[in-house]
């Protein structure tokens, strides 16, 4: 005879995390939803063309101006270091004034837990990705929006078109 609990084991309450899968170049990313902040067309991009021949700041080819705020806009091809494709979407992120340029979009979904990066990923794409996650029957990486664009960065972009500026007037 077993002497056990009347009412069974408790599940542990799994919340999940929201995530936007994106394609880039044939490859499939997700990124937290909590981040982004708008999706939309290429509409209203204007080609940024400051010194950033002395910069590693290259990835860097639009902005958009929009609610009054200059957004700063990343090839995300040349981010990850991927061969060029045709970007249809931007992604806007919430944290910073940066966005990033995907193929497309291919849904919404919930992933349970982010588990860490192999060691096979070395460098920079350590600061990439948070992790990777398990989408069905898919490994997905999950994008670190902090990556494609720190304070710092910005702050080299926003001084290099002050200096354009003061250099054209």
């Amino acid at each position: 005879m077993r002497i056990g609990r009347l009412e069974g084991k408790r599940k542990a309450a799994r919340h999940g995390e929201p995530v936007i899968l994106f394609a880039v170049g044939g490859y499939r990313f997700a990124c937290p939803a909590a981040a982004v902040d708008e999706i939309r067309a290429l509409d209203g991009l204007q080609p940024v063309s400051v010194g950033f021949a002395q910069s590693r700041l290259t990835r860097v080819k639009f902005s958009l101006e929009r609610d009054g705020r200059t957004w700063y806009v990343v090839d995300a091809n040349l981010h990850f270091r991927i061969l060029p494709s045709k970007p249809s979407r931007l992604l806007l992120l919430r944290e910073t004034r940066a966005g990033f340029l995907v193929d497309s979009i291919d849904r919404m979904a919930e992933i349970a837990a982010i588990r860490p990066l192999p060691r096979a990923f070395r460098g920079e794409e350590r600061q990439w990705f948070r992790g990777l996650a398990v989408i069905g029957q898919d490994v997905v990486p999950v994008v670190n929006p902090a990556a494609f664009l720190s304070k710092a960065e910005l702050a080299v972009i926003e001084a290099d078109l002050a200096k354009e500026k003061a250099v054209s007037a």
